[in-house]
Parts: structure tokens; sequence; C-alpha cells
């Protein structure tokens, strides 16, 4: 079967999704989780030997920790489709509700997005995740993961495949591609597919846009701050940079630029950066960073001078560029230049500060005194994420099943007319009425 049978034949399931119940879409995600738990002996031997295969092909290192399924993240894909279950039903909720007339009313409803493609870069963790959450939507579902993870991938596809189908979701919900040259066809297919969710580097979200007549929705790089006010408590911030930058530093919403006001790096530079390097993480200093470091003699710190001016560098590994900056503002301006709109934080104990971060700095997700890895769909309570949307439309930040939905209007009258109305036989309402007016 050729690209364009197999998404046609996803339209016709994203059609049929249309008259699956909740109750169905549910008990899907309950069967896909089980059989994700069987075959897990299966899943784990097929991911060693993508590993494997890509250490011998020299895979980067942040790209081979990104392609590990095994242990912890299975369980952790596991709660994610648990958690993704518990949650309330995406479709079928009222947005908005108004009396246009009496006997005439006018409702905005939620409802799938039809055919979903996802193109994504190792991870096979994500393709769990959306698979899941494209069932739970009531989306068909293409799926193109790297061919770094095709043996996983494979097997992943096959277990969620059978078992959604088994619950009693469409036949052809999901759909896997293989090849390169098949994303160039799919992107052709305009007329099927409704929405593409690509997930990788900033080059590869932008190929992906540049060729596409689909609607694209997708992130740059993961370039993610934390900036340290004057008055942040040291402990806190120590804790917060520390966390952002190495506990899980090849994923996206990972620090990679540490903004410090002068009035706390004059007093707290040393211990903190002696802290990131007892970590492992390696430092791009600018100028003023190494001259506070040299002057308090500190030792053990593996770090180079940054004298360029490109701060834009997703790193994904243990390595983190550090800045001075004398204000605020300034750390405010540095971001919204730099920054890639996906993740940014700051540490301060003045609520005033804080607002004034969180107002101005423009991006999908802005913190206050905390880790920059909470930008997560599931920690943020959405079951789980096709991705971190750092685009201003349809949908921002973690983008869960409220991402997967869009809306359709529903009039019911009882004969009107609009002749009446034009007429001046006849006037509008326009009352707002309560989300469950005018429902059975």
């Amino acid at each position: 079967m050729n690209t364009v049978e197999r998404v046609e034949k996803g339209a016709a399931a994203a059609a049929a999704f249309l008259g699956v119940t909740k109750a169905a879409r549910d008990s899907a995600l309950d069967l896909i989780a089980e059989r994700l738990i069987q075959a897990r002996p299966d899943i784990e031997k097929a991911n060693i030997a993508d590993i494997t295969a890509a250490e011998a092909s020299g895979l980067p290192g942040p790209l081979l920790k990104r392609l590990a399924f095994s242990g912890t993240k299975i369980d952790d894909s596991i709660e994610g489709i648990r958690a993704l279950r518990r949650l309330p039903d995406p479709l079928g909720r009222v947005l908005e509700a108004r009396l246009l007339d009496e006997g005439l009313i006018l409702r905005r409803v939620s409802c799938p997005i039809g055919l979903v493609a996802m193109i994504f870069e190792s991870r096979p963790d994500a393709l769990v995740q959306m698979a899941c959450l494209a069932a739970k939507s009531g989306n068909a579902i293409v799926l193109k993961g790297g061919s770094e993870a095709l043996t996983t991938n494979r097997v992943l596809v096959c277990v969620i495949a059978a078992a959604g189908e088994e619950a009693g979701l469409p036949k052809d919900w999901l759909t896997a591609l293989e090849t390169r040259a098949e994303i160039g066809e799919l992107l052709d297919l305009d007329q099927y597919v409704d929405l593409v969710i690509p997930r990788g580097s900033k080059e590869f979200v932008a190929r992906i846009k540049a060729t596409s007549r689909i609607p694209v929705l997708g992130h740059s790089d993961g370039v993610c701050h934390v900036y340290l006010h004057e008055d942040a408590d040291p402990e806190m911030a120590k804790a917060i940079v520390l966390d952002s930058k190495t506990q899980y530093p090849a994923v996206c919403n990972a620090a990679e630029v540490l903004l410090v006001h002068r009035a706390y790096a004059e007093q707290h530079i040393l211990p903190l950066l002696q802290a990131l390097a007892a970590k492992g993480v390696y430092l791009d200093l600018c100028p003023r960073s190494v001259s506070l470091l040299e002057a308090s003699r500190g030792a053990g710190i593996h770090y180079s001078i940054k004298t360029d001016e490109n701060w834009s560098i997703e790193y994904l590994d243990l390595r983190m560029a550090v800045k001075i900056v004398d204000s605020l503002d300034a750390a405010i301006s540095h971001i919204n230049r730099y920054g890639s709109g996906h993740t940014d934080a700051i540490v301060s104990a003045s609520g005033e500060a804080a607002r004034r971060f969180m107002t101005g700095v423009d991006s999908a997700d802005v913190f206050h005194n905390a880790s920059t890895r909470f930008s997560d769909g599931y920690r943020f309570g959405l079951g789980a994420e096709v991705g971190i949307s750092t685009g201003k439309l349809h949908a921002r930040g973690p983008m869960g099943l409220e991402g997967l939905t869009t809306y359709k209007w529903l009039l019911e009258g009882s004969g009107q007319i609009v002749a009446d109305y034009a007429s001046g036989g006849k006037s509008f309402v326009h009352r707002d009425l309560p989300l469950d007016a005018g429902r059975e």
C-alpha cells in the first residue's frame, strides 16, 4: 500500500472517529497500557537494537539519550496513559452558548481536528504520547519517527494500533510511515491531512514548514533561560538552576542560558558556578563572569570565555551559557531577543519583579521561582503532550488534549429565516447563556 492509500484510509478513520464514544476511547487507553506492559520485553529488545546501531553510526549523545526507551521511561509512559485516561472528555464541551432570539440557540462545541500527522526524531516515548493523545481526543493519526528508532517504533505501532482497534477505535486510526521519501509525499496531501506537528531541531521544523501546504504547528529551539534577580535566595536559586540544567539536559525545556543580575553575581556567583561544575556542566562565561570568577580564585570550573553574541544556542547537553546583566529590564530584553519563546524563569523574592518579568517576557511558558523543567504536558496536568508550541496561534506551550481539538458552531432553531431579521420584522437578542443551556 502506497503513502496516498494509507493516508486516505487515515482520513476515512478520522471521519469514523466522530461516532466513537468516550467509553470506547477510554477503553482503548486502558487496553493500550495493558498491552504495552505485556510487550515490554519485545520493546526493550528492539530498543537495544536501535541504540546499538545508533552508537555504531555515531549518533550524538543527546539524541542517544532521547532514543533510549526502557526502565523508568516505559514506566513513565504507562503512568502518562493512565493519567490521560482519568482526564475529562475533551470532545463535546460547550465553549459558548448564546440566545440569538427566542427558540434560536447558538453553541460553540469542541470537536476533533481530524487527521493529524506527527513527524519526530528519536524519542519512542513521544510516539506513545502522541498516539494516546490522538485516541483520547478522537483524532486519527499518521506517525513518522526517525530512522534511528525504526525497530522500537515498529513494535510500538503494532501494539498500540492493534489494541486501539480491538477496543473499538476505527480501523487504520493509527498509520505509520518509515522513510524520508514518504514525508515528502505526506506533505503534499493537504486534501486529507488537517495538521502537521513536527518535533525536532529548529532546522527540521523549519524544513517541514517550508515544504508543506498543510498547517504546521511546532516549536523551534528550546533556548530556555533562568534569570536570578538581585534579591534571589541563594539556596533556592542554586536548586532551580541545577534542576533546570542538569535534571535532564537533553530535552527542550532544559535551561541553556543563565542570566544573573550584577548585584547578585557580586555576592553569590562563585558557589553557583562551582555547583554547576560539580554536576559536570561546562560553562560559556561572559567576560564579566570571568572577571568575578578569577577575582574569587574559583578553581575546578571548566569554562570558556564567550566573546561572541550568539546567545541562541540549544546545547541539549551539560553545557550552559552565563551572562551578567545590569537590570531586570536588561534580562527581559535579552530573553526576548535571543530566546526561542519556549520557557523562561525568574528567581526573585519580589512579587513586583516577578510580575514585570512574567508580563514582559514573550514566551509560551514563564515561571517564577520554579524550574524550567516544569514545562511539560504531564506536569501541567494535561495527561501528556504532543509537543511544546512556541507559536501564538491555536495552541501555545505544552500541547495536550485541548490543542488537538477545534470547534464547530451548532445552531438550533425553530423555523427562523434571515429575511425576517433583515426586514426589521424581528430583532436579535444576543444574550449569553449558561454553557449547559438548551442541551438535553
